[in-house]
């Protein structure tokens, strides 16, 4: 069953004001494991957790943006600043793994010798629960409302805690072994999957900002649907799909026979329009059908029974 646009609106305002909430939470606790244990690696976990603060935020500004009703500069909506909203993220990802990756260094070469590894263990530790309670919370809700936005906090949030188990393996190990450049190490580590999460998001920000089409399935969906509900009609092809936010736009060529009158070709759109909108969500699909005579039909076309 789909979601009416204002219960989408009300769910991705409050899961992010809750993604913020979380976020601060985890960060006091990891910048307390840091604070006790004097550990380079769980300040670097905490930096990581920074960047969550922010992108909840710029996620949160993004989502009331996106929820505006189009205007006469914006005909399509604004769907797509959650897009751009992720982008920024991806680039503050970088930007904060560039700054790990020095400190590691710099720790390389002057390890600190003098750490409190189990008690930032702990805090850690905690941090770490938090964030894969609300992680794969958001990664189930975003799914469910069509949000990306909402989906790329919750893959960041995730790779926070396996960034979190490592850690805690990690700086256990340091008393035990007296291997103390092993800080830098991990920091380092946590750099190179903060880099991998950062592109992860952008690529998929920028599809959605290049009008990617969807996946397969989608697009087989809306052919399956056309062909079952274009009864009268003879074929459709240059069918096209692209998502902005959770908003979808289709457009594609109706083939009809030649004596069709104009109000039967009306009613054979409203079918097919209203089936595609039922399967959608009928707030969040705009349709634009272009009728042709059979003089039109294609090879390529999709058959309608």
């Amino acid at each position: 069953m789909t979601l009416s646009a204002l219960t989408m609106e009300k769910q991705k305002i409050r899961l992010g004001l809750c993604t913020l909430a979380v976020s601060l939470v985890a960060l006091t606790l990891k910048m307390l494991a840091w604070w006790l244990s004097g550990s380079m690696a769980l300040l670097s976990d905490a930096l990581e957790t920074v960047i969550n603060v922010v992108a909840a935020s710029f996620a949160l500004a993004a989502l009331h943006i996106s929820n505006l009703p189009p205007d006469l500069n914006h005909t399509y909506g604004h769907g797509k600043v959650e897009y751009l909203s992720t982008v920024i993220e991806g680039i503050l990802v970088v930007v904060t793994a560039c700054g790990i990756f020095y400190a590691a260094w710099t720790h390389w070469k002057a390890p600190n010798t003098d750490l409190a590894a189990w008690q930032g263990v702990m805090f850690n530790a905690l941090g770490g629960l938090v964030n894969l309670v609300w992680g794969l919370t958001l990664l189930r809700q975003g799914r469910r409302i069509n949000s990306p936005a909402v989906i790329a906090s919750g893959h960041h949030i995730i790779a926070d805690v396996w960034t979190t188990l490592i850690l805690i393996i990690g700086v256990s190990l340091i008393p035990l072994t007296g291997f103390y450049r092993l800080d830098a190490i991990l920091s380092a580590l946590i750099a190179l999957n903060v880099l991998r999460v950062g592109f992860s998001v952008m690529r998929a920000s920028i599809a959605g900002l290049m009008d990617e089409v969807p996946d397969p399935a989608s697009l087989q969906k809306i052919a399956e649907i056309i062909a079952s509900h274009g009864g009268g009609a003879l074929q459709a092809h240059d069918i096209r799909a692209r998502r902005s936010g959770t908003h979808y736009f289709i457009d594609f060529h109706l083939v009809v026979p030649g004596a069709t009158r104009v109000s039967e070709a009306h009613a054979i759109c409203d079918c097919v329009e209203n089936a595609l909108k039922a399967h959608f969500g009928p707030d969040v699909t705009t349709i634009h059908v272009h009728i042709e005579p059979e003089s039109h039909l294609l090879p390529e076309g999709v058959p309608i029974p």
